[in-house]
């Protein structure tokens, strides 16, 4: 007598028909596999938890604590049950070998999607762990990861419908070869996302934690995520902005790593001067000038050395205009990057400059370019306000005068004068 005909021989000595006997025999043996296989699958799950828990109270790792946080132990668990219950259902489905070919089926697609689910947790313990190691912090990991799943759903699927349909899994594959036009197109952004994440790993040109600029898409504060489809980069308000990921190569941006990276933070801003209130200085302008002393010797030897000039070559200088002179608007650019020298604020190691733009309708631009030895966003706002505090309230002493566009005041005035 075989075993899977034991109840059934059973239920027929109660007289009972033989397609009865065989239905209660398969309603008894699935309710026996369906229990056997929770109290397994229990028991299982709860075995490796506690082991699992065991070893990572001992390990020094905490690979095993993101083992346990992405679930894995409970994944790897369901393996056991799922052995059991493919080798039972020959049992069970004995006289129904019809059902028992569906249900197979239906155990075989689930260990497709069982195995895509310990992927998943090993595949997501995997970036959680990369993500505590110092060198790999700020690589695109997720991207990877996403690369990996998207593959393994893909073949799964493909398995899946494979064991469905009953094609072998070669077969399948060349039978949908026509179909891969289309899926390159449903999988564009997906395919251009892990290009993209390739050439930022290779090239190093985007880190998490890097703070990047996109004025395409008005982002600008710290990336907090890049993973296959796209890059999250949160605002210095607070807001979240995202962007495809494959704008990192297609799109232009600015990333301030350099920046941070180095000495100091630049300074790059232009003050300008009204052009008619340039002009040569006077010896009694010069004196009185030298009273500042930042410049008094710079401006004492400079005097000295155009003096000479001048009387060496037999100068008239009834007119200003006439050999070597001093202005106020070189004095001043000379006060300037004096000033800027002296700065406790400003890394000297660095290019320090005052330069002269060309002129326009809004004057002569004099522009300051220097490093901020502070690279904090809030000091270097005040280093570079303090320095032009100063310098805006300096413009009178040197007889120049600030461009600035008319204003109410200023037609004001020009009604009361008249």
């Amino acid at each position: 007598m075989k075993i899977e005909h034991m109840l059934y021989d059973y239920i027929l000595k109660f007289g009972l028909s033989v397609t009865s006997a065989k239905y209660i025999n398969l309603a008894i043996l699935l309710v026996i596999l369906l229990i056997v296989t929770f109290l397994v699958d229990f028991i299982i799950r709860r075995i490796l938890l506690k082991l699992f828990t065991q070893f990572t109270v001992k390990s020094k790792t905490n690979f095993d604590n993101l083992l346990v946080k992405n679930k894995a132990p409970q994944s790897i668990a369901h393996i056991i049950p799922l052995i059991v219950a493919l080798e039972l259902t020959p049992f069970v489905f004995f006289d129904f070998p019809y059902f028992e070919n569906i249900v197979e089926k239906g155990l075989q697609v689930f260990a497709i999607i069982l195995t895509l689910w310990i992927a998943r947790s090993l595949l997501n313990t995997l970036k959680d762990y990369f993500k505590t190691l110092p060198r790999l912090k700020d690589k695109p990991i997720d991207s990877y990861i996403q690369v990996f799943m998207i593959f393994a759903w893909v073949i799964g699927i493909l398995s899946a419908f494979a064991i469905i349909t009953g094609i072998e899994f070669i077969k399948f594959i060349t039978t949908i070869g026509a179909a891969s036009a289309v899926i390159i197109i449903i999988f564009k952004d997906t395919i251009l996302g892990f290009v993209a994440s390739i050439q930022v790993s290779i090239n190093d040109m985007v880190r998490i934690g890097d703070w990047v600029t996109f004025e395409k898409y008005g982002a600008d504060g710290t990336v907090i995520e890049i993973n296959l489809s796209t890059v999250k980069i949160q605002n210095f308000d607070k807001t979240i902005t995202t962007i495809p990921t494959y704008a990192l190569i297609s799109d232009s941006f600015k990333n301030w790593r350099g920046m941070e990276n180095s000495e100091g933070r630049r300074i790059k801003r232009a003050i300008h001067i009204k052009l008619d209130s340039i002009h040569y200085l006077s010896k009694n302008e010069v004196t009185e000038l030298k009273k500042i002393e930042i410049i008094a010797s710079y401006l004492e030897m400079r005097q000295t050395d155009i003096d000479a000039y001048n009387t060496e070559h037999n100068i008239n200088k009834e007119i200003l205009l006439n050999g070597r002179n001093l202005t106020n608007i070189g004095v001043f650019r000379k006060y300037i990057e004096t000033h800027i020298e002296n700065h406790s604020g400003i890394n000297n190691d660095m290019m320090i400059m005052v330069r002269q733009l060309a002129p326009g309708t809004q004057g002569i631009p004099l522009e300051i370019y220097a490093f901020s030895s502070d690279k904090r966003w809030q000091n270097y706002e005040y280093i570079m306000a303090e320095i032009f505090d100063h310098i805006i309230a300096a413009v009178p002493y040197f007889n120049l005068e600030l461009f600035e566009l008319p204003s109410n005041s200023s037609f004001l005035s020009s009604k009361k004068a008249i």
